[in-house]
């Protein structure tokens, strides 16, 4: 059990990381007048909607175990085990429902981060979403009523920074380069393109909005059901799926307007080409094994450590697009982009109060809950613990997404009283 932790971290991390590569491989893929000389003749796959159906059959593909765990033992019923642990109820029939909500926010979210991606490289798109802890943070607050502490604040504005100065270095990275990388806009050709950049990360950043209500989300359900990660991975895929199926004939009306709507056209570059039907293939296995380990982390540990690994995997994914060739070392502009990434990770290792806050923040004060007498001092008083914060007696280091443990301190379901000083004079 002391290695199954660090097996889900290190599977979300490998599995985020093939999932964006991927992703960003298909999108670099020629689908059609590939060998006409005029390049800017040349169509590449863009189609953020079936890649989003992918992302979706990924997660239902999460069902087949579970089916095979009930065709092979008829008897057999899903029921985790932190349902006898933690007394929470088993979700059953409509109550599965409630997953259609993450369903809709990872729809719209995963969408506007594959038109992202699109125009963005695929490092700068992965660092635009480590500003997912500053929405995670907000909501937190906002309808989770959350309390944060001064360095959290602190943290939120220092991630804002490392976004700005990201999206400022892709910009001044793209205007210093003097030939077309394969980076840039396929079907832009109008305008120069540190703006196309510019909107790829806006694109990335209102997506976050979606991913950290989701987070939310599916941490309130999974703290208040008993369900196992595998299920509900699987009804997301399939609610996502449904949506789209059911918005589909809306969105047939506006492929006039932009190709990411024509899902026939869609289909057919996916299918007529091995390439991209094979990294079609694998991101669907990735992204369904990188919901599993992250809804698994989320349940064993929280959802800001989810983001946290989110983030984390931001520096494989540079170093391998930098060996594959998809970016290029820009001085002294890469520079500024390392130096942002460096703001994003400092900014959501501080808010977790992974890393000590600068002397100018207070802390949170470690509070030890006892009344009774640790050692005497030099002038021979006995010292005792005052406790200060109330709060801090129910429990430190509370997750600000997490509901607050009926097990923490002394295992009081509220707030227990500050404790009275101790006499030093009484000795019994």
């Amino acid at each position: 059990m002391s290695l199954y932790v660090p097996f889900l971290v290190v599977g979300m991390l490998f599995t985020g990381s093939s999932n964006s590569l991927w992703t960003k491989f298909q999108d670099m893929q020629c689908v059609e007048n590939c060998n006409d000389p005029d390049p800017s003749k040349r169509v590449y796959f863009e189609q953020p909607v079936w890649q989003t159906v992918q992302m979706f059959i990924g997660e239902m593909c999460c069902f087949l175990p579970v089916l095979f765990a009930l065709i092979r033992h008829r008897n057999y019923r899903v029921v985790p085990s932190d349902a006898i642990k933690e007394e929470k109820p088993a979700m059953r029939g409509w109550k599965f429902m409630l997953f259609w909500l993450p369903a809709l926010c990872d729809l719209t979210a995963t969408t506007l981060m594959n038109v992202g991606l699109l125009y963005t490289p695929v490092s700068i798109y992965q660092m635009t979403r480590g500003s997912l802890v500053l929405f995670v943070g907000v909501l937190s607050v906002v309808f989770l009523k959350r309390r944060l502490h001064p360095h959290q604040w602190f943290a939120l504005i220092v991630v804002v920074l490392g976004v700005a100065v990201v999206g400022l270095s892709a910009s001044l990275t793209k205007q210093a380069l003097s030939q077309p990388g394969d980076l840039e806009p396929r079907s832009i050709e109008e305008g120069p393109n540190e703006v196309a950049v510019v909107v790829g990360v806006l694109f990335v950043l209102f997506a976050q909005i979606g991913t950290a209500i989701q987070f939310v989300l599916e941490e309130n359900i999974m703290s208040t059901y008993s369900v196992t990660p595998l299920v509900a991975v699987g009804f997301e895929g399939l609610f996502g799926l449904l949506t789209i199926l059911l918005v589909s004939p809306i969105m047939i009306h506006f492929k006039s307007k932009s190709d990411f709507f024509d899902l026939a056209r869609g289909y057919h570059q996916m299918v007529d080409n091995p390439p991209v039907l094979g990294s079609s293939v694998a991101i669907a296995t990735s992204i369904g094994f990188y919901n599993f380990f992250g809804m698994s982390v989320t349940r064993h540990v929280s959802a800001t450590m989810r983001s946290i690994i989110d983030t984390c995997r931001t520096i494989t994914i540079w170093i391998v697009s930098l060996g594959l060739g998809w970016e290029a070392l820009v001085w002294p502009w890469s520079l500024l982009q390392v130096f942002g990434f460096s703001l994003l990770v400092y900014g959501t290792f501080l808010f977790n109060s992974l890393i000590s806050p600068p002397p100018f923040l207070k802390a949170p004060a470690t509070v030890e809950y006892t009344a009774i007498p640790t050692e005497d001092d030099e002038d021979g008083r006995v010292r005792g613990v005052v406790i200060e914060d109330r709060e801090a007696a129910a429990g430190r280091s509370l997750d600000q997404t997490a509901t607050l443990p009926s097990d923490v301190g002394m295992g009081f379901d509220v707030v227990p009283p500050p404790v009275p000083r101790v006499d030093p004079a009484r000795r019994d």
